[in-house]
């Protein structure tokens, strides 16, 4: 399964926050860390701060903070929030879906791979900050 670039920058930002979870950044500074677009990161923080992930700060000495602990957001959580829920192939159309098991066997692989997301936080994957803030 791939991610999306949408999900990667997802992950990305709140990693750089978990780093340093006591400050305000602006969108401007974590795209400029990470060589992204501040358009599309906008976009991103957005979704974020919608769903629950990010804290906003409007005004002067504004800015972007984690709004719950890293300890507490799942990395599977927010793969979830920010993919689609599409199947991994389509089967809708195809004559084996009556006889195939092979629906069944990528919707077990499927939740496999969300159980291992599940197991790790935004803190853990974000376990070297002095690292994740130096970018």
């Amino acid at each position: 399964m791939k991610l999306t670039r949408y999900t990667d920058f997802a992950l990305r930002v709140l990693m750089h926050l978990a780093s340093t979870p006591d400050r305000l950044w602006s969108i401007a500074e974590v795209a400029a860390a990470y060589g992204i677009s501040e358009n599309h990161l906008m976009k991103v923080v957005q979704d974020l701060g919608r769903r629950g992930f990010l804290t906003t700060v409007r005004g002067r000495g504004g800015g972007i903070r984690l709004a719950r602990p890293a300890e507490a957001i799942s990395v599977g959580e927010v793969v979830r929030a920010t993919e689609d829920d599409c199947p991994m192939v389509d089967c809708g159309n195809c004559i084996l879906a009556g006889s195939c098991r092979l629906t069944g066997a990528l919707a077990e692989a499927r939740a496999a791979f969300f159980a291992v997301l599940d197991r790790y936080s935004v803190a853990e994957v974000a376990r070297r900050p002095d690292l994740v803030a130096a970018i």
